[in-house]
Parts: structure tokens; sequence; C-alpha cells
């Protein structure tokens, strides 16, 4: 039986500490699972949802992007994707009442827990300009504010229009749409918070910046590596796919600062010998130093130089560009250099050596270990290095996978949310709708809160995501947010992001993956893309969490006709009654989806066109794929700091807080922990349980302080630490990024621990 949300904040600064686990997933996933679901659905509403995720004739999860096989199980999901269809398809409801009881100064004091545990808002709210709480209000009305502030700009450029990963491709399409023909590229969106270091180091090395594996290519690899990620947390089903794997013979390399239960043994709980023995999937664990990644692939590329007959020659002398500038480079890698950046001993190196080059066909993934750093792009571009070396691209079971984390986050980016566009995408753009679209780049999420917080942007609007909670130095970022005239969040659930407002703010409540999509010409479909380059169809099942909820791109549609007005000549009216008429005009703007409507009927959809997988073409500006060689670089830290990263714990995605545990790390009750070694902690007197405040240390001076964290004693590497996001976003100073992708570094913060 489905039960009620809590009415108060639970107490989140004593947690217990236990050991960690050392498998992931079995009984206690199914376990979880299932008390998640019953919570917030009723056993009935779970039985009749849960069957339907990731199904040919179901709904995509709104969880990660991680691909589905053409054979699907009957329960398609893993314990993080049951939790977010649970909260999305919960009965509990967020109404006008709850808005007139909760007044803003009061949800600005609740934990993203106890926001999102409310439930699903009914109808939209409008808090006007010096009122203290959410009311009421018709969406006509809600249009009609939206209007009047965006008209009433000096430029379209002082508009950011923020896009999460979880909008559909239909609903993408339009927003940009709907953007460029208003005047700006201010399309900022998650990736730039992410994967943007994936995109800027493979555009330039191999000309397109999405991964060139699919799933069955993990099933044929021989050798993966899987660098900066945890998949038991972050991306559940990938085990199925690394334990197949194993069961062909592959062999698995993890990379990581901390030792992760769903890469040591895998529980398949689809499997009854699963669920009880489970699945070894390390060969190999390198607890390398929170950014010493580049260091390590430079010398592994090194070696593999310098082996006889280790070389793909006739792949890098046919499709490769700069190979003698690389083989210069690395000369310089030193051994006593590698080891100090990496924090792992010559052994384990030259382990990984022999299986690299034992290998026929080498997959390496990674995630936000690799690509929130300063040198983020030159690592992945080392990466990249290694597999051209051995001719690992384009060859069945081999090739380059960053791992998405949000369900269409890939999709949205294809669909053109992109504050960097191609020329030929906007010339197609504006040929197929009579429109001139804006030339000039625009914001990404970082200059985004920069133009906001120096008055050069004035409204925000937000498709999804918790943008506040998602973003680095959290103190900036709230005042910036507080800097707008106009704040506008389309939502299905409560977050942080909307106690933080400008000096108006509306909350739209949309439809979800999991509602069914009637629109004037009948029931309707979205369609997604994997991280992997396939695109098929989501319909939902259940009946809306209220009459008053608009889809994506229904939202859209009303918004553009009410700002752009007859002016505009496009049939914004047709695209809400039929997202059929969308993806045709998408088959015309975008490369890849023609004749898009009869491809994404076929039950599975379609797989995009990726060159250098498919035909081993490069369209880079060399013709071919490049090897790259910047200089080595990895974070030096002061004598008594510590290198922080943050991170996720299970009962997480993303910022949706489901629960206080981190099962596996064994941390249960409480969230406000820092993961220390115990000869670190030794050293800097910090007792096992005792509490701490964190600060982080910057070339600005100022101090960035995230207070009374417990400490626990973690087999995390030396010299290093761990804590959750959002509460340590804090601490990364908003212009610690990336070189050349602008991402927050949020997994290299200098910190320093002072008494609570």
């Amino acid at each position: 039986m489905a039960t009620k949300p809590p009415t108060g904040d639970p107490v989140q600064d004593a947690p217990h500490v236990g050991p960690p686990r050392h498998a992931a997933a079995g009984l206690p996933a199914i376990g979880h699972t299932l008390k998640i679901a019953n919570e917030q659905m009723g056993l009935v509403r779970t039985a009749r949802t849960l069957l339907k995720v990731n199904q040919k004739d179901g709904f995509d999860c709104p969880g990660c992007a991680w691909p589905e096989g053409d054979k699907r199980h009957a329960a398609e999901f893993c314990e993080n994707g049951a939790k977010a269809v649970a909260e999305e398809a919960t009965l509990r409801r967020v109404t006008p009442a709850f808005f007139a009881e909760h007044p803003l100064a009061d949800l600005a004091g609740r934990s993203g827990y106890w926001l999102g545990q409310q439930g699903r808002i009914t109808q939209p709210v409008y808090l006007p300009e010096g009122g203290d709480r959410y009311e009421a209000v018709s969406w006509q009305r809600a249009f009609e504010i939206i209007a009047e502030e965006l008209k009433a700009l000096a430029s379209p450029d002082e508009a950011v229009f923020y896009t999460s990963g979880r909008t559909s491709n239909e609903a993408a399409f339009l927003f940009q749409l709907f953007a460029r023909e208003f005047g700006t590229n201010n399309l900022p969106d998650c990736s730039n918070m992410c994967h943007e270091s994936s995109g800027s180091a493979l555009s330039e090395t191999i000309g397109i910046g999405k991964g060139s594996v699919s799933l069955e290519d993990l099933h044929q690899a021989e050798l993966i590596i899987v660098a900066g990620q945890n998949p038991g947390t972050n991306h559940p089903r990938m085990l199925s796919a690394l334990e197949q794997a194993k069961k062909a013979g592959a062999k698995i390399i993890s990379v990581n600062p901390l030792p992760e239960a769903g890469m040591e043994r895998f529980k398949n709980p689809q499997t009854p010998l699963g669920m009880v023995k489970g699945t070894a999937l390390n060969d190999l664990f390198l607890q390398i130093r929170i950014g010493g990644d580049q260091a390590l692939f430079r010398l592994l590329n090194k070696l593999v130089i310098e082996t006889d007959g280790a070389l793909d020659a006739a792949f890098i002398q046919e499709h490769t560009h700069g190979y003698e500038e690389l083989a210069a480079a690395v000369k310089e890698a030193d051994w006593d250099e590698t080891l100090k950046a990496t924090g792992l001993t010559r052994p384990e190196i030259e382990r990984a050596l022999a299986m690299i080059l034992a290998s026929k066909r080498t997959i390496v993934c990674w995630a936000m270990g690799l690509t929130q750093h300063k040198h983020a792009v030159a690592t992945i571009r080392e990466v990249v290095n290694l597999l051209l070396l051995r001719g690992d691209i384009g060859r069945p079971g081999a090739g380059v996978c960053p791992v998405r984390g949000h369900s269409n986050v890939q999709g949205d980016r294809t669909m053109g949310i992109f504050e960097r566009p191609a020329p030929a995408f906007l010339d197609a753009l504006d040929r197929e709708f009579s429109i001139t679209s804006p030339r000039a780049h625009g914001f990404d999420v970082v200059r985004a809160i920069e133009a906001l917080r120096d008055g050069r942007a004035k409204v925000f609007f937000a498709m999804g995501g918790n943008f506040v909670g998602a973003t680095p130095d959290t103190d900036v970022t709230e005042a910036a947010m507080r800097n707008a005239s106009l704040t506008v969040h389309v939502s299905t659930k409560l977050n942080r992001s909307h106690a933080v407002t400008g000096r108006r703010a509306l909350i739209l409540p949309t439809l979800g993956r999991t509602d069914k999509d009637v629109q004037a010409a009948g029931r309707q479909f979205v369609t997604v893309e994997d991280s992997m380059g396939m695109v098929h169809a989501s319909r939902g099942n259940l009946a809306p969490a209220s009459p008053h909820l608009l889809s994506e791109p229904a939202i859209v549609a009303r918004m553009a006709r009410a700002v752009l007005g007859t002016a505009s000549k496009t049939p914004w009216e047709d695209f809400e009654a039929d997202y059929a008429a969308v993806r045709d005009r998408i088959a015309r703007v975008v490369p890849g989806f023609e004749d898009f409507n009869a491809r994404v009927a076929r039950p599975g959809g379609f797989q995009l066109p990726h060159a250098p997988r498919d035909e081993r073409r490069f369209p880079t500006k060399t013709g071919k794929a490049n090897f790259t060689a910047a200089p080595v670089e990895y974070p030096e830290v002061p004598a008594g700091r510590l290198l922080l990263q943050t991170l996720r714990s299970h009962d997480q995605y993303n910022t949706t807080i489901y629960g206080l545990d981190d099962r596996y790390r064994g941390i249960t009750g409480g969230r406000r922990v820092v993961m220390v070694h115990p000869d670190d902690a030794a050293e800097l007197g910090l007792a096992d349980g005792s509490y701490t405040d964190l600060v982080s240390e910057w070339k600005d001076g100022v101090e960035r302080r995230a207070p009374g964290f417990r400490v626990v004693h973690y087999p995390t590497a030396r010299g290093c630490a761990a804590a959750y996001y959002p509460e340590t976003n804090v601490l990364v100073p908003l212009d610690s990024t990336a070189d050349t992708s602008n991402t927050p570094a949020s997994k290299s913060v200098v910190v320093r621990f002072e008494p609570a």
C-alpha cells in the first residue's frame, strides 16, 4: 500500500557506518526495489508500471541512458531505475493547498530528499513579485507572464533556456527551435556539467562527440577498461553487459579511486544462481589517485609504442594523423612521475599493459571520474590515443564508450540543444522554417550563471532538471538565480531549484515518461536516444497525475505562440496536436533521421549512423583520426590537504535523493559524510566518527565551507577524499572548470578540514 510523504525532515547528521559491501544487486536490490515501489505506488500500480519499463511497447526509464538489447527481460530495469519510475508514478500529490501551507521560506529550509518525497505537482503555480508563497495560476496567465518578461528584454540574449537530459527528442527540438526563432543560442544543458569533456575530446580526435560502440560490441570485447565510473550505482544495467562479456572470456580493468561493490561482484537478480553466487567482474583494480588518469594512459601509450609488434601500423598509416607528434611526446613519460601522479605501483601498471597487449578488441568506458577535472579533455584524448595505437576504433568489440547519465541527454544534443551549434545545423533549420537563427555562440551552464550573477541575463527557463542542485558554487549560483526577473521550471516534482527564485517565478507541471499523452490528433509517443545512438519510442501507460498537466511539447508550443505571436510562421499548434509532425521536420533537419516516423515505428527503433564505427571514416579537420599530445597534468595538493571528489550515494540519481542510505559503501541514515583513508585521517587527526567542516581552497581566496560532516575511515586512494553532492557543490568554485569544455571540476577539489 502506498504511504504518505514525510511531514518532517529526517535527521541526517548521525549516519550509521558499517563495512562496505563487496557485491552489488542480488536479493537486497530486489527487496529495496519492492519496498520503495510499494511506498510510492502500491502493489497493483507497481506491477502495472514496472513491467512496461524499457519494453518495446512501453516507456523509456527516466533514469540512465544505458541501452537495451533486442531481446528484453520481463523485468528490464535496475534498482535505481525502479526508484526513478516509482517517484514519477507515485500516488502522492502536491496541490495548490500544499503551497498555501508551505511558504517559500519553508521550502527553502527543507532538504532535497523531503521536497522530492512530496509527490507530483498537479497545477501551474506562480510566485508574484513580493509574494511569500506560490499560488495557483491558469496556463493562459502563466504563458502571458513569460511573454511579458521575454518581450521586455533589451536583447534575446538576456534569456537563458536550460534543458535537462530527461527531455524527449520532440520537446528538445521544439525548445531549441523556439529559442533560435526568439533570437538566442543561450541553450545550456546538463551535458555542460558531465560529458561535455567527452564530446570536446571525441569531436577533435574521431570527428563525432559520441561513443563508437554498441551493446553487442561490449559482449564481443576481449578487454574492457572501466575508468572513473561506478556502474553498480550509476548505471546498474551495465553490470549485465559486463557479466555477459566476462562469460565470453573478456577481461576487465577498473580504474577508480574507490573500490566499488558493483565492479567486484555482480549478483544478477535475473537468475537464481546469479542472486546466490554472482560473477566476479574485476580482473585488475587500479586504485588510482584522483586526477592521475592522463598520466597513466600516457605511460601506457609510451609502453605500447616501445613494444615490438604492438601497434596496428596499417590502421595508423591509413586512418590517423599526428602519430609522430605523439611518439615524440610519450618519450617524456617517466615512471617515477607517473607513480607519483597515480599512486599506483609499477607491477600494477605492467599488469595492465600485459592485458592491453593481449587483447585484440579493447573498449574503454568512462564517466564523471574522467570528465570533471581541469585536464579532463586531455585525459580523454589520451584514452583515444591508446585505442588508435591498437586500431581499436571501427571494428567489432572495440571502441570508445562514454557512459551517459540521463536518459536522453545525448538525444537532446542531437536535436540541437547546444550553445555552440554547428553552422550546418543552423543552415538546415533556417531553410526548413524560413527563419534566421543567430550565429553568435550562447551561454553554457557556467557562463549562464555568470550572466545571471552580473545582470547580463534576466530570464531563466528550465525544461526539467534541478539547476540549482546540480551546479557548482552553490552560494554564487543561488545569488545569481535570485538576481533574475523571472525563473520558470517545467517539472514533475519539487526540488531545490523551486525554492531559489527570481523576483517572479513559475512552476509548470508536465507529463512524465510513465503518463499517457493524448493530444488533438490522438494518443502520442515521444522518442529518445540512448548512450549508444539507438533511437526508439517511449509510450506512457498511466493516467496523468492531474488533468491540469501539459506535455513538454505542448508547453513549448503554447509558450512560442504567446511570445512570438502571429509573426511566427512555424505551425506550433500543429506540433502540439501531433508529434509526428515534429518528427517529419526533424527528419529534414537532423542527419540520420531520414524517414523518422516510419523507422521509429519498428519495435526497438533504429541506430543512428556513426562514421568512425560504421566505415572507419573520421569527419575531422584532417579527415583522419587525430592523435594528440597535450602536456601531462595532475592535481598538486599542499601538505595537510586532501583532494576531494563529489559523488552519488546508492539512494540517489543525479540530484534526486531517494533515501538516506549508501548500502554498498556501508553508510545508512545520513548523507553528510566524508570518506577518508585511515592513514590520511591519522595524519590529519581525524578520528572515525568525528565531525569536521570541509573548506575548499582556490586561487581566488574565497572561503567555501560545507559544515558538519561525519568522518568515515574508508579504503579510498591515499591523499583523496569523497563526499556526496549536491551537499558538497558549495565547495566547487564556479571558475574551476575543464580546459576547452568548461565543465565544472567537481572531481578534484582541494580541501582542508576544520573542527565542526
